[in-house]
């Protein structure tokens, strides 16, 4: 009897009307994500590569200010339009695209990603998300606003060794977390910045290049198309570059907000020394304290977290577990009651250090590649899961990084930062340099 009533059930349900929720049908794997793309050479190739590499999303619109570029681009991209001025493929093919990725100087990201957010985009950005705080802090909220799809870029955030350093730490393998070491060789020191103009190169436009930042004379190599990581009014130097990928492990495992303060310990002497230099660009090392909030991960009611680049490092001696260890050249730190976690930057498992016992190796690798950065973008625009590293998120670890690059132009003054309020004390100063003003015709309001 048990039987002939299953039958009858079966048959109920195949006489019945098949009903599949309504996205099933709106969003099919079939469906594909038309994109443009901001930025075509260097890391712009490697993550316009990286989203089409999902499968599911085709370029159709892409904007470069060096004409030179475009030939080699519209081999690749035949059926994608290209323009020199971002703001005319914006008002020409915004019917066209859904999502943009941003892969421009640091100066540039906010003014591009706040027109893309304006016209409800889907927005992946490279870090560091924005140049200032204000601008990070005005992106988060049009972003909420628009109600769209964000991710920024710091990519090995997706992959396997990454993962597994935050979920050893999430689930206890070193104890209440007592304090965190970062550092990076990275180094973008510039010399004061050369007198006299060269002719710019015929194709580039230098005043879309520019963009909001301050006018100044073209100078071969100096900026374009890759040194402005060096100078303040395009990049944030080793800091900005940096700590987006190394202190995001310990954002995320720690569950950590903005900083309440920084100071900078030490910095580069000949640089603090030289005025112009002081005034233009970024030392060769530098040297930060910062304090953060406790969480239900810290042993404490704060969290020490120690950032240093150009080649300085922590003491390992000073680093349980680390004893008679040579660091590698980029890295993190996070030490516990129980244990020390060990993470290069990157590509290599995390290493569980005990004090007085030789290193573990966790055998457990969690699933994940950068390239799952890009393709959970693209599959979360078409409705499909969502990205880790939304803006919500990315905001405080980029004013983490920019209140850095702050700090160390006031070295040894403890900066306080009210997350907020959105406001620095410590320094008058330093304070105005939580937003930054555009050159004429340039806003975050009005593109």
């Amino acid at each position: 009897m048990n039987r002939r009533r299953t039958l009858k059930r079966v048959a109920a349900l195949a006489a019945a009307p098949l009903i599949l929720p309504a996205r099933v049908w709106a969003d099919p794997p079939s469906k594909r994500l038309a994109h443009a793309a901001i930025g075509i050479t260097g890391q712009a190739a490697s993550d316009i590569d990286a989203l089409m590499g999902s499968g599911r999303l085709d370029v159709v619109a892409i904007a470069d200010v060096d004409k030179r570029n475009h030939a080699a681009t519209k081999q690749k991209f035949p059926n994608a339009k290209i323009y020199q001025d971002w703001r005319e493929l914006f008002r020409n093919e915004s019917d066209k695209f859904e999502s943009v990725n941003i892969t421009v100087p640091d100066h540039m990201h906010a003014l591009v990603a706040m027109e893309a957010l304006r016209r409800k985009k889907h927005v992946y950005c490279q870090k560091p998300l924005t140049r200032t705080i204000e601008e990070a802090r005005a992106l988060r909220s049009a972003a909420r606003n628009a109600g769209v799809v964000t991710q920024m870029g710091n990519q090995i955030q997706s992959s396997s060794e990454y993962r597994t350093a935050v979920q050893m730490v999430k689930e206890g393998a070193i104890g209440k977390v007592k304090e965190v070491h970062c550092w990076s060789g990275a180094t973008f020191a510039q010399s004061p910045r050369p007198d006299g103009e060269e002719t710019i190169p015929e194709g580039l436009s230098w005043d879309l290049w520019l963009g909001g930042a301050p006018a100044r004379p073209y100078r071969n190599g100096i900026y374009h198309p890759f040194n402005w990581r060096g100078w303040q009014d395009f990049g944030g130097g080793a800091i900005a570059d940096f700590a987006c990928h190394i202190m995001d492990t310990p954002f995320k495992a720690i569950g950590l907000d903005s900083p309440l303060s920084v100071r900078c310990t030490a910095a580069e002497d000949a640089w603090r020394n030289d005025p112009k230099r002081r005034a233009d660009s970024w030392p060769a090392w530098e040297i930060f304290e910062y304090i953060f909030a406790g969480t239900d991960m810290t042993a404490g009611k704060t969290l020490p977290l120690h950032w240093y680049d150009g080649g300085k490092k922590p003491e390992a001696s000073k680093i349980p577990g680390m004893e008679n260890r040579e660091l590698p050249g980029n890295g993190a730190a996070i030490v516990g009651e129980d244990a020390t976690l060990l993470i290069v930057h990157f590509g290599s498992r995390p290493q569980l250090l005990r004090p007085g016992k030789p290193p573990e190796l966790r055998k457990k690798m969690e699933p994940g590649s950068p390239q799952e950065h890009y393709t959970s973008f693209v599959l979360a625009c078409l409705g499909e899961g969502k990205t880790t590293s939304h803006f919500d998120y990315a905001v405080p670890l980029t004013t983490a990084a920019l209140l850095g690059t702050i700090a160390v132009r006031f070295p040894d003054k403890t900066l306080s930062w009210d997350e907020k309020a959105g406001v620095l004390s410590g320094d008058p100063d330093a304070a105005k340099l939580v937003s930054q003003p555009y050159r004429e015709g340039w806003s975050l309001e009005k593109i």
